[in-house]
């Protein structure tokens, strides 16, 4: 077929001259092209999960290079609820090591994983002046917060299960949609670009005053740190409701010194002044770690998410 030649069509197709076995002929090639088609579409999107956990990996720049990470430091602004903003600092190291501080008119909550088994919150909008041990909870869900690698790295090793639920279009785009199914049984779902494997959404529930809300979180303005891309905007919130979070990271810093015994049970800060009269029923709608969710990874914290 030369360039520019017309496409082949059963419109165009020039069928034999001859009478005889004319029929037989167009027949065969009608179901040849018949079958033809459908392979097409199915060869094109035909996935599994293994292939596509292995392109995501690749995607956001292998898998050598994200275990080779030791620690790291993530800081930047956080909208809780219109009119409410904050600045936060995340701090990791492996294995599991987690402080995550977030300043809110002038006051700090504290959150704190010592990699083990002891995690420790200190939040002055819920009334307490006194850095308290973690809700049994939190500590269920903790690791998978920590865990930098993010839950589709050695998913296997893990105890989490993933399932290709197919393609579909997310604005106007392909998109692959992962499920996933952690060793707890929660479920969450992970949809990726189909041409990039960058993670555009994830979906989940999330508890909220006693009652589970569906949750998404969206994920933009990939950049690469070195050689490592991460979302520095994510967008969380429930569907139907007025609810949402924007999280926007301003710097990653890939291995920074940092002492363990940041992690151990942390002091609580100076006096500051108190908090509105509004801030404790306001932060304590947003401030569950599953607005940060454990990312990529929420479920994960969304600064920055990992896949």
């Amino acid at each position: 077929m030369t360039r520019g030649a017309a496409p082949l069509t059963m419109k165009n197709v020039r069928w034999p001259s001859i009478s005889t076995g004319v029929n037989v002929s167009l027949m065969k090639m009608k179901s040849f092209m018949f079958a033809f088609l459908l392979l097409v579409p199915f060869a094109a999107t035909a996935q599994t999960a293994d292939e596509i956990v292995s392109k995501v990996i690749a995607a956001r720049g292998g898998l050598d290079k994200i275990k080779a990470i030791k620690s790291e430091r993530v800081s930047g602004t956080v909208t809780l609820a219109p009119g409410t903003d904050g600045t936060f600092v995340v701090e990791l190291k492996r294995t599991h090591k987690m402080h995550m501080e977030i300043s809110v008119d002038g006051q700090k909550i504290i959150r704190v994983y010592d990699g083990q088994a002891n995690g420790w919150v200190f939040n002055p909008f819920g009334g307490n002046k006194v850095v308290e041990p973690m809700e049994e909870a939190d500590l269920k869900s903790i690791a998978d917060e920590a865990d930098f690698d993010g839950p589709l790295v050695d998913y296997k090793t893990k105890g989490n299960q993933i399932e290709f639920e197919g393609k579909e279009v997310f604005y106007d785009k392909p998109v692959y949609r992962l499920k996933l199914t952690s060793k707890a049984g929660e479920v969450r779902y992970y949809v990726f670009d189909a041409s990039s494997y960058l993670l555009v959404k994830w979906e989940g529930t999330r508890n909220s005053g006693g009652e589970e809300l569906p949750w998404q979180t969206l994920f933009s303005d990939y950049r690469e740190v070195n050689g490592i891309k991460y979302a520095f905007r994510t967008e969380a919130g429930s569907p139907g409701t007025n609810i949402k979070q924007i999280v926007s990271i301003e710097k990653i810093e890939i291995d920074p010194q940092i002492d363990d015994s940041h992690f151990a049970k942390p002091l609580p800060p100076a006096a500051a002044a108190t908090p509105a009269a509004w801030a404790p029923a306001r932060f304590r709608e947003t401030s569950s770690p599953r607005v940060f969710p454990r990312d990529l990874g929420a479920e994960r914290r969304n600064f920055p998410e990992r896949v």
